[in-house]
């Protein structure tokens, strides 16, 4: 096992000697072509910004994905889906909700915040030149949840989400996987297996499967 460190040309190394936490390579920068080339690997960066000055690149061989056609909606979410409470947009306010995702509960005042100004300034960039897309929850004008993410080869890449009401990222991520069954969308790349993503449907795939279906 062993971790790379990275220059500035754009590479990555093979994934299957990184650590056993998924962390494969430390350094390099945040520039669109070597996020798309990271993506395009299985790569994502992660890394505490108020604690380490170089982009930490992780590549899990346990992959943690949501096909969108197997979606898991609730009793309890269907009911609210047809209250219509809230409404849902997509691209409308991507700023806005990677802002949301980096400050909701705290989150940027935290030891191990990872989400902080060169991640957003990058997935910004990234959503200016059509790489990166949000998907947005409404309270009336009050945005109040959301989540954002690379898109890729008919797949999306979740970086993270938020929510300021119950079960808001909830609704955005059912309209995210619907909207990719329409177009034949692949999976949803969750990154990690937490509760909230296991009882949307996320299954564990091997990370040869995983790049199988990305780059098929």
């Amino acid at each position: 096992m062993a971790v790379w460190q990275l220059n500035d040309e754009l590479w990555f190394p093979d994934p299957h000697w990184g650590e056993d936490d998924g962390l494969v390579a430390i350094g390099g920068d945040l520039s669109v072509n070597r996020l798309l080339l990271a993506y395009n690997y299985g790569f994502f960066p992660w890394y505490a910004f108020n604690m380490e000055s170089e982009p930490h690149w992780y590549c899990p061989l346990d992959r943690y994905v949501i096909f969108p056609s197997e979606i898991h909606i609730s009793h309890s979410m269907r009911q609210l889906l047809r209250q219509q409470k809230y409404k849902v947009t997509v691209n409308e306010d991507f700023e806005g909700v990677i802002l949301g995702c980096s400050k909701a509960q705290g989150r940027d005042e935290q030891g191990g915040a990872w989400l902080g100004p060169n991640i957003i300034e990058a997935y910004t960039e990234m959503h200016r030149r059509g790489y990166a897309a949000s998907v947005e929850v409404w309270e009336g004008d009050k945005l109040v949840g959301g989540l954002y993410g690379v898109t890729l080869n008919k797949a999306f890449f979740g970086e993270s989400m938020f929510s300021l009401v119950p079960n808001a990222s909830k609704l955005a991520l059912i309209h995210l996987a619907k909207a990719m069954e329409k177009v034949g969308g692949r999976f949803i790349d969750c990154q990690f297996e937490t509760p909230h993503l296991s009882s949307m449907g996320g299954k564990h795939i091997s990370y040869d499967d995983y790049i199988k279906l990305l780059q098929s």
